[in-house]
């Protein structure tokens, strides 16, 4: 592209600036846009047996270029395992969305409370969807928003992330090949530039990202009057209470804090632990954190990949060097390392830490897990709640109703319960993002899809209707 201001993208296993992107400017943004927003009309119009075949010919069409999808996922992220979870998750979404959508975008004629009135509500898609999606997930989160809003009946435009956009060219061959999908679904590459341009020609904005960036977000969409649908950050807890199995206890709080390097808004960033327990779990933990191994030299090995964004290293240094000045012990792991250009750290078990931290305050997004004892349950509960985060939460007790009872006192929008992260297994559950860490409707269960309908009531009277004579004041009270 003549006059285009292009951006570097890293490869996470080299270190190496190995690919660039165009950067999509206001004119491309706002083009884009409008041919979109143009073709909405005809989409929305079709039956949505007719749009969920669409987009199952597109799931056929991205498989014809898996080969080069997944290429370009392993290439962005490192990993290859996930990489494959996330394609197959695409036909997965579909199916799901697919069999949800005719009850939830029903419309059946509603009596009233008011004789002789009944009413009809009419689900109008919101012509113009933005999403703008971050870099932990790229395929995933690009989509998880935007194929609820295709079958609703929405346009669609995503602008990913430019740490990890390598994803996007297969999907828009694939896009190439089902052209009344290509009509109404976009993908514009830049940086943040980019996104809030994004935000300029929509009608709704999803947004996945950080806390900072997200009220930002949120402003300028407030400043349009659209609707912002924002996920934004966790510092997840995970209590342990004295009753749990201390050896299942700790490997369960190991997967749940390092699976997918510890990047990902469900991963438990900060640990409870009763008194009772804590010196055995802590040992547990230890022991199973030392027994876990990069995926380096060979991605199909091990089980931890590199740091995606260069960045999040100099967060993860600065978190545990704070933490140490203040006291707190790192009993394995705490280097980041280089491995062929890479950016590795090992699965880092810290204690005698404290909440004047920012390990226990920030998001570290990586593979860190603070452990800190407590006396109470009540005692617990206050630390689990003493963030500014509400993402979500965990729970391990000996029998699950002793932790649904503690879990019901936790200020987070998802509590998983004798496990961790198990909002990343599966989607009908909705939930709310607490405090700081989202705005919105839920993503998860059928509010996932209803978040892109506006209602209109079509009110029916099946009487005559009323005169001017009935608000006479000669009449006196009715």
């Amino acid at each position: 592209m003549s006059g285009a201001r292009w951006l570097d993208v890293r490869n996470p296993r080299t270190g190496e600036n190995d690919y660039r992107i165009a950067v999509a400017d206001e004119a491309e943004v706002a083009a884009a846009a409008t041919r979109l927003r143009a073709a909405q009309p005809d989409w929305a119009a079709r039956p949505v047996e007719q749009r969920i075949a669409v987009l199952r010919r597109w799931v056929e069409a991205v498989g014809r270029h898996g080969d080069g999808l997944l290429q370009a996922l392993v290439t962005d992220t490192g990993r290859s395992f996930v990489s494959r979870a996330e394609i197959a998750g695409l036909g997965a979404t579909v199916e799901r969305w697919s069999r949800l959508a005719p009850d939830i975008l029903a419309e059946p004629l509603q009596e009233s409370t008011t004789p002789g009135i009944d009413y009809r509500i009419q689900l109008v898609p919101i012509p113009l969807v933005g999403a703008i999606s971050p870099w932990n997930f790229p395929l995933t989160l690009s989509l998880i928003d935007a194929v609820p809003a295709l079958v609703a009946g929405c346009a669609v435009l995503v602008k990913p992330s430019e740490v990890t956009p390598r994803f996007v060219a297969p999907l828009e061959a694939a896009l190439g090949e089902v052209p009344e999908l290509d009509s109404v679904f976009a993908f514009v590459r830049g940086d943040g530039a980019t996104g809030a341009a994004l935000i300029r020609h929509v009608d709704a904005v999803c947004f996945t990202g950080s806390v900072a960036t997200g009220r930002k977000v949120a402003a300028a969409a407030a400043a349009r009057f659209i609707p912002a649908f924002l996920e934004l950050g966790g510092k997840d807890p995970m209590v342990i209470l004295a009753s749990a199995d201390v050896k299942q206890a700790a490997e369960t709080a190991l997967r749940a804090s390092v699976s997918v390097t510890g990047q990902a808004c469900q991963s438990i960033e900060r640990v409870y632990v009763s008194h009772a327990i804590y010196d055995e779990f802590v040992a547990e933990l230890v022991a199973a954190a030392e027994r876990v191994e990069l995926n380096w030299p060979d991605i199909h090995a091990g089980h931890i990949g590199p740091l995606i964004f260069a960045k999040q290293a100099a967060t993860i240094r600065s978190q545990l060097e704070d933490a140490v000045a203040r006291g707190a012990r790192i009993r394995c792991g705490g280097v980041v390392e280089e491995h062929g250009g890479g950016l590795w750290i090992r699965p880092t078990v810290v204690t005698e830490v404290d909440h004047g931290m920012a390990l226990m305050r920030e998001e570290t997004f990586g593979p860190v897990i603070p452990v800190m004892p407590f006396d109470s349950v009540d005692e617990a509960v206050a630390l689990a709640n003493d963030s500014e985060f509400g993402l979500s939460a965990a729970v391990l007790a000996g029998t699950l109703d002793e932790a649904e009872q503690v879990g019901r006192r936790i200020e987070a929008g998802a509590v998983s319960l004798n496990d961790g992260a198990l909002t990343s297994l599966f989607y009908e559950a909705e939930k709310d993002s607490f405090k700081s860490s989202g705005l919105g409707g839920s993503r998860m269960g059928p509010a996932g899809m209803r978040r892109f309908l506006r209602r209109r009531a079509l009110i029916r009277q099946q009487n005559a209707p009323a005169s001017i004579e009935s608000v006479d004041e000669r009449r006196g009270c009715p």
